[in-house]
C-alpha cells in the first residue's frame, strides 16, 4: 500500500505566522503551500518552496477564494471567468516561485470553503478546472472521493486524486462535518492515527454517527494550522509505516 501525507503549509502573513512548516516538512510527502489568497505572502511562499525542494517534498498550489479575513473558510459567489482568473492567478504565482528555488507545482489542491463548494457545485467545480487546464492540464486536482470535481476534469483531461482527512470527522454521505460544528476537527493523536491507518488499508472511516463510510484514497491530509499539528503528523506518519505502508508523494 502506497499513500501521500499532505498537510497545508504557507499559511502565515507578514509578521503573522501559523505553525511549524519546517517540522512539518521533515513528516509530509506533500505540501499544499498557500498562494496568497487566504493566506501566505511572497517571502513565506519563497521560503516554504526553498524548503519544500531541499528535503525533496512535492509541492502543490492551495488556492482559494479571496479571503483573508476570514482565512478562506467563508462560501463565495464568484463568477466562473473571475474565479477561474483568479486560481490562474495563484497557481502561477507559486509555481515561479516553486521553480526559481529549483523545483515546481506538481498539483492543485483547493483551500477551505472553495475545496468544499466544488465537491458539490459543477459551475465553480468546472471554473477551477478550467484554470489547472489552461495553466497545465497534467496537474492533478486533490479533492474528495465523491466530488464532482472528478468527473468535470476528465471530460477536459485534467488528472485528479482522491484524498482523505484523519483529523477531520465526516458525515454519513462522505462528506466532511462541518467546521463550525461541534467535533468537527480531531485532535487527538491516536485517534487521528487509528482513522489514517484504517483509511490506508481498508479504505473506510467511521462517520460521525458510527457507520461505515468509504474513502478510497491516494492521498491523506493532516491539516497544519490545528494546536498539535507536529505531534498529530507525526503519529500519523509512525503509525502508517508501523502498519507497513510506503509513504510516497503522488506527483
Amino acid at each position: 500500500m502506497v499513500i501521500d501525507l499532505n498537510a497545508d503549509l504557507g499559511e502565515g502573513f507578514g509578521i503573522w505566522r501559523l505553525g511549524d512548516d519546517l517540522a512539518l516538512l521533515d513528516i509530509v510527502t506533500s505540501a499544499n503551500v498557500a498562494c496568497g489568497f487566504h493566506a501566505g505572502d511572497p517571502v513565506t511562499i519563497r521560503r516554504t518552496c526553498a524548503a519544500a525542494v531541499d528535503r525533496g517534498v512535492s509541492i502543490g498550489a492551495q488556492v482559494s477564494y479571496r479571503d483573508l479575513a476570514h482565512f478562506g473558510r467563508r462560501e463565495m459567489e464568484v463568477e466562473p471567468e473571475e474565479l477561474c482568473a483568479e486560481v490562474l492567478y495563484q497557481l502561477a504565482a507559486v509555481d515561479g516561485i516553486a521553480r526559481a528555488m529549483g523545483g515546481r507545482v506538481s498539483y492543485v489542491k483547493p483551500h477551505g470553503a472553495l475545496y468544499n463548494r466544488i465537491c458539490r457545485d459543477p459551475g465553480q467545480a468546472a471554473a477551477v478546472v478550467d484554470a489547472v487546464a489552461d495553466y497545465d492540464p497534467t496537474l492533478p486536482i486533490l479533492t474528495l472521493p465523491g466530488s464532482v470535481v472528478h468527473g468535470i476534469a476528465a471530460a477536459e483531461g485534467v488528472p485528479t486524486i482522491a484524498e482523505a482527512f484523519a483529523d477531520r470527522a465526516y458525515t454519513p454521505s462522505g462528506a466532511l462535518v462541518p467546521r463550525r460544528e461541534p467535533g468537527a476537527v480531531i485532535h487527538d493523536p491516536a485517534a487521528v492515527s487509528a482513522r489514517a491507518v484504517r483509511m490506508a488499508l481498508d479504505k473506510s472511516v467511521l462517520a460521525a454517527d458510527g457507520t461505515r463510510v468509504e474513502v478510497r484514497a491516494r492521498s491523506i491530509c493532516v491539516h497544519g494550522d490545528t494546536p498539535d499539528a507536529v505531534r498529530l503528523a507525526q503519529a500519523v506518519r509512525d503509525q502508517l509505516l508501523e502498519a507497513g505502508v510506503v509513504l510516497q508523494a503522488f506527483a
